[in-house]
């Protein structure tokens, strides 16, 4: 399996196993959830109602299917608890993508 390099598992391990019918299957390796202290924050936004993730990503990231790296920044497991009702005045790290350092004396 490959992955394109814009996709979270880019990078991860493929491996297999076999089963006790002697079937192989394969599978991706655990993918670790980066430290959010490892991403240099662009901006932040504040959520308002009516706040997609996809759209948020979209509108700061120019792709939608990026909602990850949003994800990962901001320690959240589910998407959607970054848009939430519950989430209305939060503020959503937007960053670079992880160990890109941002530009000196920023």
């Amino acid at each position: 399996m490959t992955f394109p390099p814009t996709s979270r598992y880019f990078g991860i391990e493929t491996t297999t196993i076999e089963t006790g019918d002697g079937k192989t299957h394969a599978y991706l390796r655990r993918r670790f959830v980066p430290q959010p202290e490892n991403f240099t924050t662009l901006l932040e936004h504040v959520v308002v109602q009516g706040d997609r993730i996809d759209n948020v990503t979209a509108r700061y990231l120019g792709d939608p299917l990026q909602f990850w790296r949003v994800c990962d920044a901001n320690r959240a497991m589910q998407p959607e608890e970054l848009t939430a009702e519950e989430a209305i005045g939060r503020r959503i790290r937007i960053t670079l993508p992880e160990g890109i350092p941002g530009p000196p004396n920023a």
